[in-house]
Formats: C-alpha cells, structure tokens, sequence
C-alpha cells in the first residue's frame, strides 16, 4: 500500500502510556495519521523508557526516534533562563545537541510536512523553511500559567506570573515560524494573542471507541470519584478541593459519603489531606482506568484553573458516569448544562448538584444517556485527525 505523505512528528514526551492529556491527544493522532501516511515520530524523553512501550509505538510508526535529554542540562538550561526572555519549559526541552540531532533525522527522513506538538519543542523546527509545518498548541499555556498565579503565594506567584508572561509573548511570537495552528478548543483560541488568532483551527480531542459499552463487573462502592494525573497542578487543586472543601458538606448530605480518586503519581498533598479519613480513597496507577470511572455514581471536576478540553469529562461521559463540573470545564467542552451535565461553581452548587444525581433517579438516568450521546456524536479522533492541516 502506497502511503499518502511522509510526516515528521516531534513530541516533547513519549505518547504512551496514556496517563497525561498531551500523550493521549498526539497517540490517538499519530495512529489515525500513520493509516495512511508515513510517520517518523521523534519524541523527548527526561526518563528510560520501557521495551514494551518502544514495542508498542514501534507498532503504528514508520520510523521511532527517542531523544534522552541530559538531566544536568536541563537543570542548567531552565537556571539560564532567569537571564532570557524564552519561557522556562522552551529551556526545559531544548538541547543543542538534540537540536542537531533532530535536524539530522529530518534530513534523511526527508517529510512532506512536520507536526510540532506544543511550544515546548517548537525550537526544535521553527527554523526550517523548506517543509510546510504545523503547531499544536493545544491549550493556552500562557492563560493557565497565569491562573495558577492567581491562586499562589510568595516566590512561586512570582515565578507562575513571570513564565505566564513569557509564554504569552511566546505563544505570540512562535505563530509566524509556523504555516498551519492547531488548538483544542474555541476558549484557548481567543486566549492567543496573536492578531490572526482566529487563523487557528480548532481540532478537538476524540475518545477512544473502548469506553463505549464497556462491559464490567465492576462493584460501584464510591458516591463521588475523580480520575486524572494527580501530580498535574490543576488536578492536584481539585483533589484538595474535594478533600478539604466538598467532603465536610457533602458527609451532611450523605454521612457514609465515600470518595475515589484515580490517577498516576498521587501529589503528596493530596496523601496527607486523606490520610485520616478512611472513606476517600486513593488508588494510584490502575492498570484499567475505565474501572476506576465506573466505581463511582458520580464524577465530579471542580476545576478552577488549567485550560484545555478535558478528556477525563469526556471518558466518564462516554462511560456513563453523570458529571459535573465547573463553567470553566465546560467552556471547552460545549455540553448543554442540566442536559447533558451539571454546572457548579461554589462549594454549595456542587454539594447541591451531587445530591441531585445520588437522589433523583430520572435526572441521573437523563444526563447519564444524554452525555454518552453527546460524546459519541461530538468527539470522534478519526474526524478530528483527518481536519488537522498538514
């Protein structure tokens, strides 16, 4: 089978396993894209990386290229960037070495287009002329950066507030090196400063066809769960928040209220706040996360920073599982509130809204079926990857 193009992908992590929203968004691309075409994917890597994951990308690629940085280069590169103007991750992943290397690997490999996944590794190609290239911004770092100083104290406001800064010039400046945008939503669009911002294609994430009619036994012990990355700051404030916040109202709900939260790497904020209480539970890495969604009535995200769609509303809706979560959440999402899923934004909406899922049967029954509906006909990674402009 002759294949349509020849497409240079660099990432700047290793898209698998698929415990982080980048790696599952450019996974799912990568093995729509390498269907028909040939794909040479290049990804960054700060850690060893398993045989069986190099097996496994080696599976739906043409050519796997891992680039291992130098951990005290990167150490030394981010400390540099107190005196630059570039945004503290653009140093994180750039090494001259790599940066050679990568050239190389285009030159023999000789693309039809490049696709660059995020800012963080758009040094890499930005300088390259001859091949048409496209950047996936994704999100709006800058605005999630510059929430997240909101919510912070002393040195590390600061720091937040100085790299939100950085990467809103960046975000900016990087636009022009690149012929095609891509980002995941209409709200992180608007957040780019550039003046053709609305040049910008939005390309939303799919789901995978796995989380539709999956057949369980799974035991639904838990009122309330949360599935994420439980080391990514904007999960981290969610966790805490359920914990410290909701919990405490949500026991005058339901005294017996017990709580799941699901995900990779749990913060060691998150294990202290519960280690006293012995109805929310943290489970960590599960080998299935489908499971972890479906052990609870409920998925609640109270997310107040961050920008982005985010693909743990998608896959509990995808499963069946009614949710809800805050306006900012749903921004991204486009569901219809009180249709296909509950909106809260205070302490007292959320508590309120669980109670409404957990008591009225025919409301649970309405959005469960409606936001399974919603996702199966909105979010697609076949339709959404065949838009991508390469």
């Amino acid at each position: 089978m002759t294949k349509d193009k020849q497409i240079f992908i660099i990432l700047s992590r290793v898209p698998y396993p698929l415990e982080k929203g980048d790696k599952l968004r450019a996974y799912h691309q990568i093995k729509e894209l390498s269907k028909e075409n040939k794909v040479a994917l290049c990804c960054l890597s700060d850690q060893k990386v398993s045989k069986e994951t190099i097996e496994h990308l080696e599976d739906i690629t043409d050519e796997l290229h891992i680039l291992y940085l130098n951990k005290w280069l990167i150490y030394w590169n981010v400390f540099k960037m107190f005196f630059h103007s570039k945004p503290f991750q653009v140093g994180y992943f750039l090494q001259r070495r790599l940066k050679i290397k990568v050239q190389q690997i285009i030159n023999a490999f000789d693309p039809d287009t490049i696709y660059c996944q995020l800012l963080r590794v758009a040094e890499y190609v930005k300088d390259i002329h001859n091949v048409p290239k496209t950047i996936d911004y994704m999100d709006a770092f800058s605005k999630g950066m510059l929430r997240r100083a909101e919510i912070s104290k002393g040195f590390k406001k600061y720091l937040f507030n100085l790299e939100g800064q950085r990467l809103r010039v960046y975000e900016n400046k990087i636009f022009d090196y690149f012929d095609y945008h891509i980002i995941i939503s209409e709200q992180d669009k608007d957040f780019i400063g550039h003046s053709a911002n609305q040049n910008i294609k939005v390309i939303e994430n799919g789901i995978d066809e796995s989380f539709f009619n999956f057949k369980t036994n799974v035991e639904v012990k838990f009122d309330v769960v949360f599935v994420g990355n439980l080391n990514y700051a904007p999960n981290i404030s969610s966790c805490l928040y359920l914990i410290n916040n909701l919990y405490p109202k949500l026991i005058k709900l339901k005294q017996q209220a017990r709580v799941l939260l699901a995900g990779a790497n749990p913060n060691d904020k998150i294990l202290a706040a519960v280690r006293s209480n012995s109805n929310i539970e943290v489970s960590g890495w599960v080998e299935d996360i489908r499971e972890s969604y479906l052990a609870g009535k409920v998925f609640v995200a109270p997310l107040f920073i961050g920008t982005g769609l985010q693909n743990k509303l998608l896959e509990a809706m995808a499963l069946g599982v009614p949710c809800i979560t805050t306006t900012l959440a749903n921004n991204a999402l486009g569901a219809i509130p009180d249709q296909d899923i509950l909106i809260a934004n205070s302490e007292e909406e959320f508590v309120e809204s669980i109670g409404r899922l957990l008591n009225d049967h025919e409301l649970y029954d309405q959005i469960k079926n409606n936001a399974k509906n919603f996702v199966l006909d909105q979010f697609n990674w076949r339709k959404s990857t065949a838009r991508i402009p390469l």
